[in-house]
């Protein structure tokens, strides 16, 4: 194996930055609990509301509408529910409307029962098939509650970025309610949840270059909100009980700031991301680049080697010092067709890997994945001419 490496996953999750470090290791000097109302206590919630402020400014949202999770799939499961309160008021979600390239903690439905969950399409670009979320809002029976949609900003995968402002338009049109998946996006694009980006906002802290184990969701009000999914205290106003994860959140603040910071470097980040994708035509001209004519995030390539397996290859890289991904790492290490691809109409065991890069990338990472790439595809050539 390669003594150099480079790490080019950063959408499974990003490096963590050193304010985000410096953050927790300050968090962690004080072992008392934010709840407590001595002067200790009252020094640890300054922490948690500091960082609660950083990431509602990281979408432009107040910093009273955040509520902290330990990740985007608890946020997932929390809002994804049939049982709501409007106020005090009960309020039902009778069907959950999910994008089939989503997430698997979106398609799983949440607190859903099954029969409950319908997909719509994905068109062969990626994007959203709004004439198909048009169709499924149309037919939506009214009098079982509310729909409820659920959509990725921008896709793990293939990073292709939706039409966020045109999906949540039909969705407010059709009278329901849109969560957005902003996991990937956030840090990278712009998001702003007060300029039509749903009602409710999902964000993870590692996918930033925060800590694992924090996430949030962000609304627009707090007059609407799912029923708890963890209950027993009265933390984050009774929406989420348990004690903070107070190091874990401070370094999750400290990173959205940071990520806020640096949108303007997606630019060269960018022009990286092109640059590995310029290598993988030169070295595979029959290589498929998936997404390509939609708009895409800046860091992430999601590309197909024609007759060759991703875990093979995603091996075959790995030796090589070139640290990347067949697809979401959220399925415990197995690597197996991509849902995303077959949503897109690539076929029910199409796979691909997935580049995906950050700020902290250099050019030597870009060298060091074309003079790898090089030499796989080398060793695959000369092994289907033996075998001609």
């Amino acid at each position: 194996m390669a003594d150099e490496r480079s790490y080019l996953d950063h959408n499974a999750s990003a490096p963590l930055r050193a304010c985000a470090r410096t953050a927790m290791l300050s968090a962690l000097d004080n072992a008392a609990n934010a709840s407590s109302v001595h002067a200790e206590g009252r020094a640890v919630r300054r922490l948690v509301e500091r960082a609660r402020r950083e990431v509602a400014t990281l979408v432009d949202a107040a910093a009273e509408h955040v509520v902290f999770t330990s990740g985007a799939t608890e946020a997932a499961n929390m809002l994804l529910t049939p049982d709501w309160r409007m106020g005090r008021a009960p309020l039902t979600m009778g069907r959950l409307y999910v994008s089939a390239a989503d997430h698997p903690c979106m398609l799983s439905g949440g607190r859903f029962a099954g029969e409950a969950v319908e997909t719509f399409a994905v068109r062969s670009d990626g994007l959203v098939d709004l004439d198909a979320l048009a169709a499924v809002l149309a037919a939506h029976d009214g009098s079982t509650g509310l729909a409820l949609v659920a959509v990725h900003a921008a896709n793990n995968e293939t990073g292709v970025i939706q039409p966020v402002g045109e999906i949540a338009r039909l969705v407010k049109d059709a009278g329901g309610v849109l969560v957005v998946d902003a996991v990937q996006a956030v840090g990278r694009i712009p998001v702003d949840i007060a300029e039509g980006w749903g009602d409710f906002l999902i964000l993870s802290s590692h996918k930033l270059g925060g800590p694992k184990g924090a996430g949030a969701i962000v609304g627009r009000s707090d007059l609407m909100m799912p029923a708890p999914l963890m209950s027993g205290g009265g933390q984050e106003k009774g929406h989420r009980a348990g004690t903070e994860n107070v190091a874990a959140i401070a370094g999750f603040g400290a990173a959205a700031a940071e990520s806020l910071s640096e949108l303007e470097n997606m630019t060269t980040v960018r022009q990286m991301r092109d640059d590995i994708e310029a290598a993988i035509r030169h070295s595979a001209p029959d290589a498929i680049i998936h997404g390509t004519t939609a708009p895409r995030l800046p860091n992430t390539s999601f590309f197909s080697l024609p007759e060759s397996k991703a875990e093979t290859l995603q091996i075959a890289f790995d030796l090589q010092g070139v640290a990347l991904s067949a697809g979401s790492a959220c399925s415990s290490g197995k690597v197996g067709p991509s849902h995303v691809l077959k949503a897109m109409g690539q076929g029910e065991e199409a796979t691909a890997l997935r580049v995906s890069i950050g700020t902290v990338t250099t050019q030597d990472d870009v060298v060091r994945f074309r003079r790898a790439l090089a030499e796989i595809a080398d060793r695959q050539a000369r092994k289907r001419s033996r075998a001609a």
